[in-house]
């Protein structure tokens, strides 16, 4: 039996760990509504790979396993090197993100440690003058996604899963 056809819970179950809920079965209008808000980030000017660059720092600050699976799965797919995903926790060290990437990943590190950081003016004039106003809000939209994609899967100890599609989420 595929994975798909079986429940989180049972799948967690299977692998030792407990899945607390379903939350795609539990309250499918929820996820309906997280799935518009990525929508609406991809349909976005912002680069897919800076993205997945972003979903993946959120997620090791988050200490979500099944998001980062998924992801750095994603970001492969799109060719992103292995080098790069390594050492993406140290990337204030790296010498290989661009301006861009930095201002990104800066502003997504600033939002989702918000309590301790207070999203910092410096941070913000970093980001403002990398991406136009739109693209502001699109990446501010992408960490809200994504902290709350870790929040849902942390929450309710979602499995890893080898029955993701990456091809077509690579494709999105």
């Amino acid at each position: 039996m595929h994975d798909e056809a079986r429940t989180l819970v049972e799948i967690r179950r299977e692998k030792g760990t407990e899945v607390r809920l379903d939350y795609r079965k539990s309250f499918p209008q929820a996820l309906q509504a997280m799935l518009g808000l990525e929508e609406a980030v991809h349909e976005s000017t912002l680069e897919p790979e800076l993205l997945e660059l972003v979903k993946l720092r959120a997620s090791q600050l988050n200490g979500c396993a099944y998001c980062l699976d998924m992801h750095s799965k994603d970001a492969r797919a799109r060719g992103e090197g292995e080098q790069r995903l390594h050492v993406l926790a140290a990337w204030r060290e790296a010498p290989f993100y661009s301006e861009r990437e930095r201002a990104a990943l800066a502003w997504c590190e600033a939002l989702t440690l918000l309590p301790q950081t207070g999203a910092p003016d410096e941070v913000y004039a970093q980001v403002r003058d990398e991406f136009d106003e739109q693209e502001v809000v699109a990446l501010t939209l992408a960490i809200v996604a994504i902290n709350g994609w870790n929040r849902l899967n942390v929450a309710f100890r979602t499995p890893m899963s080898d029955a993701d599609n990456v091809a077509e989420r690579a494709a999105a």
